[in-house]
């Protein structure tokens, strides 16, 4: 059973230990940049969790308080860079199926070219050769929980695609097996 108390609010400062940026997370996302413009700082020693062992709503409920005390430069309130009073993250969001076609066809679009696509496999199988990079990936996919319905529809569909391709096992297979001897 997952964690319910796994959340925690986090700080970056500033050199003068002012903080810049007030975040709700989970797992190492105080680490990680997020989609907009703010970036965590690159020394470590300032970035700080504010709170810990939170539920979603405490530590949405502890980000709010926490902007609202220090305010935002863009509504001139105070010194957080944040563009939200927070507590509206995407935890748990359910996306409808516009929005899922939407993400499907930009990908298309991004990775139309076959120059795209080789350079982006490329990019993966160098970095799926440093083992620290490798492991870093796996450790990830440890703690991931699947629904019994998850897990139905990835049977399903992965048993309707090796009927549709025979061979498609053995030769995965064997390409596995090459790879991770450093063959190409």
């Amino acid at each position: 059973m997952v964690n319910p108390n796994r959340f925690y609010t986090y700080a970056y400062l500033r050199e003068d230990k002012t903080p810049y940026y007030i975040g709700k997370g989970v797992g190492d996302r105080l680490y990680r940049k997020n989609k907009s413009e703010i970036k965590p700082p690159k020394d470590k020693s300032r970035i700080i969790k504010l709170k810990q062992n939170l539920t979603e709503e405490e530590a949405f409920k502890h980000e709010m308080y926490m902007i609202s005390v220090f305010g935002r430069k863009d509504l001139g309130t105070g010194i957080l860079r944040n563009k939200t009073n927070g507590g509206e993250g995407t935890s748990g969001i359910i996306r409808n199926e516009e929005w899922k076609e939407n993400q499907h066809k930009s990908q298309k679009i991004r990775f139309k070219s076959p120059e795209q696509r080789k350079k982006l496999s490329d990019s993966i199988k160098k970095s799926w050769q440093n083992p620290k990079i490798r492991n870093k990936i796996i450790e990830s996919f440890k703690n991931k929980r699947l629904t019994e319905e998850h897990k139905e529809n990835l049977s399903g569909s992965m048993k309707k695609f090796y009927e549709q391709n025979p061979n498609y096992k053995k030769q995965k297979s064997e390409h596995q097996s090459n790879f991770l001897k450093g063959k190409k």
